[in-house]
Order: C-alpha cells, then structure tokens, then sequence
C-alpha cells in the first residue's frame, strides 16, 4: 500500500510495506492512534504551562526545547519503533519551548494565545470532519501538491536560517505588510491541509495492518502538524495585530 504525506515526520511513501503486516490482535488502530495522540497533546499542555511560569528561564526554554524537540524528532523518524518512548520526549521539549514562546507573544499582543489555540483545534475539528464526510478527497494530486508545497516552504525557511547568520533574512515574508500576511496564510493554509494528509496515513496505517508501534509514531506525526499549524497561526495572528 503506497501512502504519502507532507508532513517530515509521515513522509515515505512506503514506511508500512516497510514495517509490514503483524496479527490483528497486535496492528495499529484508528482507536489507539487516538487515544495516543490524547496522551501526548496532555504532556504537551502540561509542559508548555510549566515553561509559562517560569519567565527568568524563557530563552534557555525556547531554544533548548527547539533543538532538544529537532533531535528526539529526528530519532523517532529513523527509529519508528521507538517512538513509544521519544514520541513522550519530543512533545516535553516542543511543550517547554511553546510556552516560552507564546507568553513572549503574548506579553505583545494580550489574548493572542487563547485565538490561537482555538484557532488551531478549531481548525482540527473541521478538517478532520470534513475528511469523515468525505468533502475533502486525499487524491494523488491532492498529496503531490501539499507534499510540493510543504517542501517549498521548508526550503524558503531553511535560507532564512542560513541567512540569518550572516545578518540577512528573506524580505517582506516576516513582516506585516500585505505579503508577509498573505505568505503566513499561505503556510496555515499548507501546514492545514498536511492534517488531511495526516488522518489519511493514520488511516491507512490502520487498515494495511501496520505493528502497534505505529500507533505511537502516527499520534507523533499529528502533533508535529498541530504544533506546526499553531505557531503559523500564532505568528499570522501577530502579524494582524501589529497593523492596529
């Protein structure tokens, strides 16, 4: 069964005929894909509101979650097996360093934070109810064009890092001008439909009979995405506040 999806973490194509098959009694289900992904967007809110109160350390969180996160991703990517123990990780790290960020922002923009998360789990709920109801089709074109995409985007952010050392960074797209606007709705809009593609290769996952490890792995991609799409969301929303 061949799969895709633009999200890093979701991304061969092949990872279950890799995997294999395993006894029903021991594959991957919708069900505990769901239940795993609850557990770990629990572990994530509880870190992010330990980093929140803790401002004195803000910087140290920001930037030791953001690699500590990068790190334990990488290895869940490559040692899916694992992704039991480095999935908890992971979202302990990207916790620590979204609190940080988000009381930054929010010392910026009073009420950001709360428009965010509901902006995001909102989106969550409709999407996923759309791929239920079948009004969104994941198609091969479909995937190809958000797996493209994605990859532009990633390349464009990448730069503005290599950049960044040298003192420069992309015009326009940080800004709050018109077209730093319209590129961060651009990205929401991507890093929203990487959700599609998501519950589709849970989905898929699920009926190809993939081991129950895969569980694990399938709940740490979707929360890669939903943290992702927050931050998007979250760095739009500032980007519209500022032009009051």
């Amino acid at each position: 069964m061949v799969m895709r999806s633009g999200n890093p973490a979701l991304k061969n194509d092949e990872v279950f005929r890799r995997e294999g098959s395993v006894n029903p009694k021991y594959a991957m289900t919708i069900d505990g894909t769901v239940n795993k992904t609850y557990f770990l967007l629990f572990i994530t809110v509880l870190s992010a509101l330990w980093s929140l109160g803790k401002p004195d350390l803000y910087m140290m969180l920001m930037i030791g979650g953001a690699i500590g996160g990068f790190i334990t991703a990488i290895i869940t990517i490559f040692k899916k097996q694992w992704s039991g123990y480095t999935a908890p990780v992971y979202v302990v790290f990207e916790g620590l360093f979204l609190g940080a960020i988000s009381a930054l922002v929010e010392q910026s923009y009073p009420g950001i934070v709360v428009q965010a998360v509901f902006l995001t789990f909102g989106t969550l709920f409709c999407l996923l109810m759309a791929y239920k109801s079948k009004l969104i089709k994941v198609t091969e074109n479909f995937k190809l064009g958000v797996v493209a995409a994605t990859g532009a985007i990633a390349v464009i952010y990448l730069l503005n890092f290599v950049m960044g050392f040298f003192g420069m960074t992309i015009p326009l797209i940080h800004e709050s001008s018109l077209i730093g606007i319209g590129f961060s709705l651009f990205v929401v809009v991507i890093a929203s439909m990487n959700l599609v593609l998501d519950f589709d290769f849970i989905e898929n996952g699920a009926k190809s009979g993939a081991p129950k490890y895969m569980e694990w792995y399938g709940a740490f991609g979707l929360m890669v995405t939903l943290i992702w799409l927050y931050l998007e969301i979250l760095r739009l929303l500032a980007k519209l506040r500022s032009r009051r």
